[in-house]
């Protein structure tokens, strides 16, 4: 099935449904000519009911309810283990941190969609009820790319991820020299990949970021405008990368109301170490961390593997942890519940 135009300069085909009262956002976005309005994904449909078992679905509801959704930045299966153990309730797979732990490389372009998608199905089959929010750097190519991008990332099980307007040859955006394509460019990356979700059979909830890297490079100004583009285009979510105060965060929340914002904190980055309280009451309503664990891993590592040269021996650094306490960790005691479950005997000891 084709996806359907939301894209129509007349009033779209798509309505709200009767019973549900349209928001005063919901009927400017579904009036203005050449505005993506997709009845379906309208916010209000989102406020109530039990969390939903599918993760762009849960997503959606929590962006529409109270509270920020607070997404730790996971690299593979252990970060994302310790997470969840954790208590979080969303996750963010940061290209940075995948690119690090898979290849071993510098955030500077180097990770394919493959590497990015084969690590996602890794990491959304641990708990497939968590929303993974997921890094599609400039969407890896033209529409025809960017649209195959989406597809493959929601077959893995990733509940949104954002696109940005670097040139292919991007890098982290902590980073200085960064190059933006323009605006024309941007929004093509971000149609495509509106149209690759609505064109998913069954009707998909697959949540779409746009992500601007241009505050650095044309300015705050011309960042808050690609994203409001961005979101007329059909975003469902706006990220600005680098926001480098608490002003300039308070000022394009408000610009960009009523989509809601990402914020993205790294400690030594751009942008300010903000807690999730402070972000909260900036109004951004994700907060992600992308490189909590894989910063932390090379410390523990670093530590460990120094410690082993010096000492000969891995005991303090192990620090009591057993080989079956790292495998409850890793979901050791699932596996012996499915097998005792299923009638098995080979987990009776371990």
């Amino acid at each position: 099935m084709p996806g359907l135009d939301y894209f129509s300069k007349s009033e779209p085909v798509a309505t709200a449904p009767p019973a549900a009262p349209s928001s005063e956002s919901s009927t400017s976005s579904a009036s203005a000519p050449g505005v993506y309005y997709n009845a379906r994904l309208d916010p209000k449909n989102y406020l109530e009911g039990p969390l939903s078992h599918n993760p762009a679905t849960r997503l959606r509801q929590m962006l529409a309810r109270p509270g920020i959704v607070v997404a730790p930045g996971i690299c593979d299966g252990i970060s994302a283990r310790c997470a969840l153990e954790a208590g979080f309730n969303c996750m963010y797979q940061s290209g940075a941190a995948t690119t690090a732990s898979r290849l071993g490389q510098p955030d500077l372009a180097i990770a394919t969609m493959n590497d990015f998608v084969q690590a996602a199905q890794m990491v959304c089959s641990l708990d497939p009820t968590v929303p993974v929010i997921a890094d599609a750097d400039t969407g890896f190519g033209g529409p025809a790319n960017v649209a195959r991008t989406v597809t493959q990332y929601a077959r893995a099980g990733v509940a949104a991820l954002h696109i940005e307007d670097q040139v292919q040859t991007k890098r982290c955006g902590h980073l200085m020299g960064k190059q933006v394509v323009s605006r024309e460019e941007f929004l093509t990356r971000i149609r495509a990949a509106v149209i690759a979700r609505d064109s998913i059979p069954g009707g998909s909830d697959f949540v779409i970021i746009g992500r601007t890297d241009s505050a650095q490079v044309l300015g705050m100004e011309e960042a808050i405008t690609r994203l409001k583009l961005a979101a007329d285009a059909g975003a469902d979510v706006c990220f600005i990368e680098g926001v480098k105060t608490e002003e300039l965060l308070r000022s394009t929340v408000a610009a960009l109301a009523p989509k809601p914002v990402l914020v993205n904190v790294i400690s030594g980055g751009l942008t300010p170490s903000f807690t999730c309280a402070e972000a909260e009451t900036m109004g951004a309503k994700i907060i992600i961390f992308s490189l909590v664990s894989c910063v932390a891993m090379v410390h523990a590592v670093r530590a460990a593997m120094h410690s082993l040269k010096k000492t000969g021996t891995d005991f303090t650094s192990a620090k009591g942890m057993d080989p079956k306490s790292f495998f409850e960790v890793m979901g050791l005691n699932e596996v012996i519940e499915l097998d005792a479950k299923a009638g098995g005997s080979a987990f009776q000891v371990v």
